[in-house]
């Protein structure tokens, strides 16, 4: 294994701007009519390593660009007018195989007529089989839909030529180590192997022994600017635990919060005392229904809900673009773990809190995480919090089920005009807008929210009157 993690160091002199690499014009077009300039360091330092066709082991954390870094190794590789499927990315999640479609969609504009699929759990079998049937260049999907699929004779992979395991730790965690062993077993011999972990835990080394080809290895250090992520560490009594998540809300307000909890029965326990204080919080658990678990997401990423309670493996893959604080309700055993969760907020160009709470048997967690991160704790009492503001924490927007989507045509333009044509509405008081299969969800100010339903119910969408409901 050849261990290339110098080559994201400060000051290397790594390719950084995409003119550089070996890439048709027509990609290098798309790549500048989407924005994409500079690389970032997770793909100055893998994409020269992808493109010359070596299998890659690298460590890059969620929101650093990694998606684009395999994307273009892969459609590198892809003959568009060889109709078979000729590559394949497992995720731990159906919202990460969404993400990653629509970046790869994005991206092989270039390339004329490229067929992307998502294969995962939660959906019937039946439209995937058919849309297989009719040829697809490239598959995204979960492990055990993608066996499902490897099992029934539907998914044909003699023609692949690039595997992508994305967020490999997490497919771990899951228990996903078997059903990945026998995906990867079964594809082509000579192929590349592309694998993606925020972390790097033993099994991580164990998986790529059994089916990598000499990988070479990225490690970027997970940084996260001093300034971006302000971590504060408030010590509590264990009693006090549940109780100091509504101090900390109130003292500090954000519009969104991801509050980390180790156990589905802590997750539980927060949500009834959050909602005894009248805090709009939802939460995420492996026993949800597909349709439940995206309803609770889009109601978080569009901030109708204040709050998102979820333990780390119900949270994986999750990206929330506007994210202002993450809770550690508990500390993580895993100071990797700690720097994964801490690193969803303060994106972009935004500032975030990451707050933890530290009862007394916690202290040996935070010396070890803060020995990881290099930091000296910054130690906080609760008792200095104060209710800063009696008014109740309400998130700003409330979502709009409406019962049709894709399978009616529906599209996003479709709600915006209805709102802020007949029903008046300006822009402004318009949110996200997500269109499924069968439903669409809009985002609308609070204040028009009632208002909303009774004109949208009354008009048209598309020249078709619609139910509508507030969820």
């Amino acid at each position: 294994m050849t261990d290339i993690s110098s080559a994201s160091s400060p000051g290397n002199t790594a390719v950084r701007s995409f003119n550089e690499l070996p890439l048709s014009p027509a990609m290098q077009a798309t790549l500048q009519q989407l924005g994409y300039m500079t690389m970032t360091e997770i793909q100055a330092a893998s994409l020269p390593v992808t493109l010359a066709g070596h299998d890659l082991i690298a460590q890059a954390k969620t929101g650093s660009g990694k998606t684009a870094a395999f994307a273009l190794a892969l459609l590198n590789n892809l003959n568009p007018q060889r109709f078979a499927v000729q590559a394949m990315v497992l995720c731990p999640t159906r919202e990460l195989a969404d993400q990653v479609t629509q970046e790869l969609r994005r991206l092989a504009r270039a390339a004329g007529n490229i067929k992307i699929l998502t294969l995962c759990g939660g959906s019937t079998m039946r439209p995937q089989i058919a849309s297989l049937e009719h040829g697809a260049h490239i598959v995204v999907g979960t492990p055990g839909r993608i066996m499902d699929h490897m099992e029934r004779g539907t998914l044909d992979l003699a023609a692949l030529n690039t595997l992508v395991l994305d967020e490999a730790d997490r497919m771990l965690d899951m228990g996903f180590v078997d059903d990945i062993a026998y995906v990867a077993k079964r594809c082509p011999a000579a192929r590349q192997t592309l694998l993606f972990s925020a972390t790097y835990p033993d099994g991580i080394a164990r998986l790529a022994r059994q089916f990598m080809r000499d990988p070479q290895e990225v490690k970027l250090a997970e940084q996260h600017e001093a300034s971006k992520i302000r971590q504060r560490f408030y010590k509590i009594g264990n009693e006090q635990r549940l109780q100091a998540v509504g101090i900390l809300l109130r003292h500090y307000r954000p519009v969104s919060t991801l509050a980390f909890c180790n156990t589905k029965q802590q997750c539980r326990s927060l949500l009834e005392v959050l909602h005894a204080q009248g805090i709009k919080a939802l939460t995420l658990n492996g026993d949800m229904e597909q349709r439940e678990r995206d309803q609770v997401l889009i109601q978080f990423a569009n901030r109708s809900c204040s709050v998102l309670v979820a333990t780390d493996v119900a949270a994986r893959g999750l990206d929330i673009a506007q994210l202002e604080a993450v809770i550690n309700v508990d500390v993580t055993p895993d100071p990797e773990v700690h720097v994964h969760r801490i690193g969803r907020t303060g994106r972009a160009d935004q500032d975030g809190w990451a707050l933890s709470l530290c009862g007394p048997t916690d202290r040996q967690r935070i010396i070890t995480i803060a020995q990881m991160m290099r930091i000296a704790p910054e130690w906080h009492e609760l008792g200095e919090l104060k209710d800063e503001d009696e008014s109740p924490l309400v998130p700003p927007m409330v979502t709009l089920q409406i019962l049709g989507g894709r399978k009616e045509k529906i599209r996003a333009g479709d709600v915006l005009g209805a709102l802020t044509g007949d029903a008046g509405y300006t822009r402004e008081q318009i949110g996200k807008i997500t269109v499924t299969d069968f439903s669409t969800y809009v985002a609308v100010m609070r204040d028009i929210a009632v208002d909303a339903v009774r004109k949208l119910s009354a008009g048209k969408v598309k020249g078709k009157t619609v139910k509508v409901r507030a969820l």
